[in-house]
């Protein structure tokens, strides 16, 4: 339940209306949590929004994106995210199972892929700088300085909508997993 009141959707006006209108071209529909942080700050959602096009158009394949953005979600414990990137990496293409294991903290299978997500977790778990092997072992999977750099903007962009759900407690509109 919403801690954070939300005017219809509907009844926005100026910048909030302006951003919800580019959701819903977007998306469809206005999920609840850019509906909370819109009405309240729409220049943060846009921020969100505009990173979230970076990304998008990064180094990084949309997979890659969701796997760090479920990992970090995972971390945080924020049902929300875990919910809405459970269903967008199914949408990319991964398989449920592996989004069950990457949910888990078990390998998938992929090294790849294992190696973003311990890379993910050591980021998100830890403080300070990471050690040397851990910065070896996710540039021995392959990861380039460029990806570096966009894995560092998804775990920030996911890291604010977990802190701010977390705050708000906001109403999962998305399929809930086990």
């Amino acid at each position: 339940m919403d801690r954070i009141n939300t005017p219809a959707i509907d009844s926005a006006t100026g910048p909030t209306a302006e951003v919800y209108a580019q959701i819903k071209k977007a998306a469809g529909s206005v999920p609840n949590t850019f509906a909370v942080i819109g009405a309240h700050g729409p220049a943060a959602l846009k921020a969100v929004l505009n990173a979230d096009g970076v990304l998008a158009g990064g180094s990084l394949n949309k997979q890659e994106l969701e796997t760090i953005k479920l990992v970090v979600s995972v971390v945080a414990g924020c049902d929300y995210c875990v919910a809405a990137h459970s269903l967008l990496g199914k949408l990319t293409g991964l398989p449920q199972d592996v989004l069950k294991q990457i949910r888990d903290g078990q390998p998938t299978g992929d090294a790849k892929r294992d190696a973003l997500i311990r890379f993910v977790r050591v980021i998100v778990q830890t403080s300070g700088t990471i050690s040397v092997s851990e910065f070896d072992a996710v540039k021995a999977a392959g990861y380039s300085d460029a990806q570096l750099v966009d894995i560092s903007l998804a775990i920030s962009v996911t890291s604010f909508t977990n802190i701010f759900n977390r705050i708000n407690d906001t109403t999962v509109d998305f399929p809930a997993v086990a």
